[in-house]
């Protein structure tokens, strides 16, 4: 038996929790538990729309409340660390991360000469924390040169940085986003007793990535904890003869489909065609379905890029375009803006996959879903700009009214 690429995007969907609707409201434990299916919840400033750590919550526990990703924070159920890329993750992974905080994988090049020319810098910072307790950046005044290649950073900004990097400060909670740093042992008890030597932190987070993929091809694997490809090769061949990862043939590509073994139920039901999508929603550009743009263009066939890094005569589709996922296809992107002081929800463009056709159940759970998060934004008004075209329009305005 061979198993399909629809077959294998439906796996990957419901590892994903986003194959169909939660049967009911989201509750606050519903966010640590979606965090936790997903592994790693990526980090991103960029708030047109709601920042992504949230959105990408909002795609699959639909209207709840952001500010239960902020308690489970300051509550020490998450820490923040580089995974994919920085991240919110369950604080039972801390102990993965703690080699490669002190090991020279950890910081940017040359980290370590600069520890040893600004040793002054990072005595001020530390002892500061260390009377005052949680900490922000903007709480120092600048003693050094901002004539330093970091993004004008003052040397208080880059020391908070290295010290978080390499593990001698922690992330306790944000407010506004900001950041507060505080020392680890007040952040998590814990901290000084748990780690993972590398090699095994390694294994695991392969394996992780493997149950969280859902059914994956081995060119996906490394690229969710960014992980060496030849180190993930080789674990994965540990995998298979352990029998913690099960193989089977794949249709569309000449290779085997790997499958972690506690989704062998889910495996008889996409091979079964039990498994049908039932979601209609939007997605952030850093959701970790398809933060991996080969992995998407694999698997979806969606040829997917944020244009946001690019100047304004050079986009295609919008500033920060989002996916639209519609039964179990990425059918399209729309560029949306939630003005939060005009209250309304503007859809700048949309626009569809070529051999998309734009039926009635698709107008009327898009409408749906574009009005709910519209809601959930505070901009309950959903306006579409006069860019859209004029049969787009008249299609969907009825339907937002």
């Amino acid at each position: 038996m061979k198993i399909t690429r629809d077959q294998i995007k439906l796996m990957q969907l419901q590892s994903q929790g986003l194959l169909s609707h939660l049967s009911k409201p989201a509750q606050k434990d519903d966010v640590i538990t979606t965090i936790r299916k997903i592994e790693l919840l990526q980090i991103d400033t960029i708030h047109v729309v709601a920042r992504s750590p949230y959105f990408v919550l909002w795609s699959r526990l639909g209207n709840y409340s952001p500010i239960w990703l902020e308690e489970f924070h300051t509550e020490g159920l998450l820490f923040e660390y580089w995974a994919h890329a920085a991240c919110f993750i369950p604080i039972e992974q801390f102990p993965l991360f703690r080699s490669k905080m002190t090991s020279a994988l950890a910081g940017w090049r040359n980290s370590e000469i600069w520890r040893d020319n600004n040793k002054d810098i990072i005595e001020f910072v530390l002892a500061r924390i260390k009377e005052k307790g949680p900490t922000r950046s903007a709480d120092f005044e600048g003693k050094g040169s901002k004539k330093n290649g970091w993004w004008d950073w003052k040397e208080e900004k880059i020391a908070l940085e290295f010290l978080w990097t390499h593990g001698e400060l922690m992330i306790a909670y944000r407010d506004k986003f900001q950041r507060y740093y505080d020392l680890p042992e007040r952040v998590y008890p814990g901290y000084n007793q748990t780690m993972i030597p590398h090699d095994e932190a390694i294994k695991e987070q392969v394996e992780r990535t493997i149950r969280v993929l859902g059914a994956s091809r081995l060119n996906w694997i490394s690229d969710y904890y960014r992980l060496s490809k030849v180190e993930t090769l080789r674990i994965i061949k540990e995998l298979i003869r352990e029998q913690k990862v099960m193989t089977i043939n794949s249709k569309e590509w000449n290779e085997d489909i790997l499958v972690h073994h506690s989704h062998a139920e889910l495996l008889d039901n996409a091979l079964s065609n039990r498994l049908k999508p039932k979601l209609t929603t939007l997605l952030s550009p850093f959701d970790p379905l398809i933060w991996d743009r080969k992995r998407s263009l694999d698997l979806f066939e969606f040829d997917y890029s944020i244009e946001c890094y690019l100047p304004a005569n050079k986009r295609k589709f919008g500033y920060f375009c989002l996916p639209i996922l519609f039964n179990g296809n990425l059918v399209g992107r729309v560029d949306a803006k939630a003005n939060r002081q005009k209250k309304t929800f503007e859809i700048k463009s949309i626009h569809f996959e070529k051999d998309f056709v734009v039926n009635s159940q698709f107008k009327n759970d898009f409408c749906k879903m574009l009005l709910s998060c519209a809601n959930w934004h505070q901009t309950p008004i959903v306006v579409l700009s006069e860019n859209i075209p004029m049969t787009i329009k008249e299609a969907l305005e009825p339907l937002l009214n």
